[in-house]
């Protein structure tokens, strides 16, 4: 019976420890199913993307540039101004080449090097231990498969986003470029490129596990996995066709007059938006790194601030207007001279003029500065300071571009009537030729300053467009002022200085000035430099353009009248035609 018992207990036990087991097989089976349930659906996408190969998973985690974009209004299309093009970056690891010599020499032959180049190539390729050394980037296609079919040992490339300006001639100072930052990354510079740098270049994404010692994964250690989400697409206001147009104008007058430099700044008078904006001397954005000097990196339509000259006085006269200080008709005498509180010596026109009894609307078309202090007078000094303040000057646009200058009107503030009194006539402040042309613009649109645009569309990955809206600043000037103005300047085209910015069939309104250039570090002007200036609009009974042109240091001529006056009259008549505006004026 004992043993029969002991036979009966044993059985009973494996029968205990099968159940155990077979509990344990069930149990390790569901952690098992539940760690797949949780890869499956809680790490998707960090397997999915680690299954996608190295290369793959590289253009998953790094977001691709956003692109740039201009307006042709006439296809009602979008061009690209700023691309990524794919090219190749090209690398060795010199653990696995075996004639170090044998491949300096190939690879220098391929990319134009020097002996010297190639020495220095074979010393860097000569380390056994080293497992990586650059060899160049943006490498084209054609050279890399000249590279591919050598079938060099050690040699590699991976594919890299290169930026690419398929129209540099006319975009540089707009644009920007990419550059490289001391750590090695790249990241947009000046224009476009740096202003909306952080937009452009997109988040960038992750992938996060933990591995073992050996460079494992582990199997339940922590993984995080967030796509790259990529950049914007930035659509900019400028018209294609008006741009090429005003910048190459601007280049050839340049070469023309000898100039030194030039800008021209196109904008819509209702809406601000930017139409054209070239600056001279300009660059190509694709080899940036080839400029003689980094200042031609910045656009001289809103970096370089000057003494605006006499296109400043129909600023000056709308303000005295505005206030009933003097009417188109209102007549003071001309001597020859004026002095003023804060200077000892008299303030003259220019080439020493004597204009006797003239009324405001002689003393814009004949530019006499005397006349512009009397106006000044007319109103009082602090009302001609408020009055340049809301026009804008002093103060940044607020355009979306990197390096704007704000120019400094802060003299006005001191007190003294010498300061106004040249102010008054465009001297002794300074302004860049963006807030001249939305100065201008403000009057072709019935006295309100706009804000300038020259961003139209934000374009985001998902589909999402966002509209920038038009926005104004201030009623600056009574619309009835604008219009009397506005009349006075087509005298100033017509009976005065700026006879060739006329374009027959149409009223053009505009002014020209003659800048003379402050001496850098010390009191006084510069001997035979100066800047001729045109800034007008048109056509007057509904303005479409307002414009300012700027030729600087030109060598042939130095009044205005010969240099940015005609480029003027150029590119208004090309600007009508393209508009589709028909003459109201018959065409002698």
């Amino acid at each position: 019976m004992a043993k029969q018992r002991w036979r009966t207990s044993k059985k009973g036990d494996n029968d205990a420890r099968l159940e155990i087991f077979r509990y344990a097989i069930l149990l390790f089976a569901g952690v098992i199913l539940l760690k797949l349930v949780y890869i499956q659906v809680f790490q998707h996408a960090f397997y999915e993307a680690l299954a996608s190969g190295q290369h793959e998973l590289f253009q998953e985690l790094i977001p691709e540039r956003g692109e740039i974009y201009l307006h042709d209004f006439k296809d009602e299309t979008l061009v690209p101004i700023a691309v990524n093009q794919q090219l190749a970056f090209v690398y060795t690891d010199p653990r696995q080449i075996e004639e170090a010599d044998d491949t300096a020499e190939a690879l220098g032959e391929l990319f134009g090097y020097s002996e010297e180049q190639i020495d220095a190539l074979e010393e860097r390729l000569d380390q056994p231990e080293d497992p990586y050394e650059p060899i160049a980037r943006e490498v084209d296609e054609k050279t890399l498969e000249k590279i591919l079919a050598l079938e060099l040992p050690g040699v590699h490339y991976v594919r890299e986003a290169s930026r690419l300006y398929p129209e540099p001639e006319m975009s540089g100072h707009i644009l920007g470029f990419m550059g490289t930052n001391e750590d090695g990354s790249t990241s947009g510079k000046y224009g476009i490129e740096g202003y909306f740098d952080e937009e452009l270049t997109g988040t960038q994404g992750y992938l996060l596990s933990e591995r073992d010692i050996s460079g494992r994964l582990i199997a339940v250690g922590t993984r995080e996995y967030e796509p790259a989400q990529d950049g914007v697409d930035v659509v900019l206001t400028l018209d294609r066709t008006i741009q090429h147009k005003a910048c190459t104008s601007l280049q050839e007058a340049m070469v023309k007059h000898g100039a030194d430099g030039g800008s021209v700044v196109i904008v819509a008078p209702d809406t601000g938006k930017i139409l054209a904006m070239c600056g001279a001397p300009d660059y190509d954005p694709n080899a940036y790194n080839e400029v003689d000097s980094i200042h031609v990196f910045n656009n001289p339509a809103i970096f370089e601030a000057y003494e605006p000259g006499s296109i400043f006085k129909p600023l000056t006269m709308a303000a005295a207007i505005d206030v009933g200080a003097v009417s188109p008709t209102t007549t003071f005498t001309d001597t020859g001279s004026v002095m003023v509180d804060g200077w000892n010596k008299p303030i003259g026109n220019a080439e020493g003029k004597v204009y006797g009894t003239v009324d405001m609307t002689k003393v814009l078309e004949d530019s006499i500065n005397t006349g512009m202090i009397y106006s000044m007078r007319a109103m009082g000094m602090d009302v001609f300071v408020e009055y340049v303040k809301a026009f804008g000057f002093g103060k940044y646009t607020g355009i979306e571009l990197e390096t704007e200058n704000a120019g400094t009107v802060d003299s006005l503030d001191i007190g003294a009537e010498i300061y106004s009194a040249t102010a008054s006539f465009g001297q002794g402040i300074t302004v860049t030729p963006l807030q001249i042309v939305m100065a201008y613009a403000a009057i072709a649109n019935g006295g309100v300053l706009k804000a300038p645009l020259i961003v139209d569309e934000i374009h985001y990955p998902d589909g999402t467009i966002e509209k920038r809206s038009v926005r104004d600043i201030a009623q600056v000037i009574d619309p009835k002022t604008a219009r009397t103005i506005s009349a006075m300047l087509v005298s100033v085209i017509e009976h005065g200085h700026g006879g060739k910015a006329a374009v027959p069939g149409y009223y053009i309104g505009g002014k020209t000035g003659t800048a003379q250039v402050a001496k850098s570090g010390s009191i006084g002007y510069e001997q035979d430099n100066t800047i001729g200036s045109f800034a007008g609009f048109g056509p007057v009974e509904d303005p479409k353009f307002a414009m300012v042109v700027r030729i600087d240091n030109p060598k042939d001529v130095v009044w205005a009248e010969s240099t940015a006056a005609p480029l003027f009259g150029e590119i208004a008549e090309f600007l009508l035609q393209y508009f589709e505006i028909p003459p109201v004026r018959a065409i002698e």
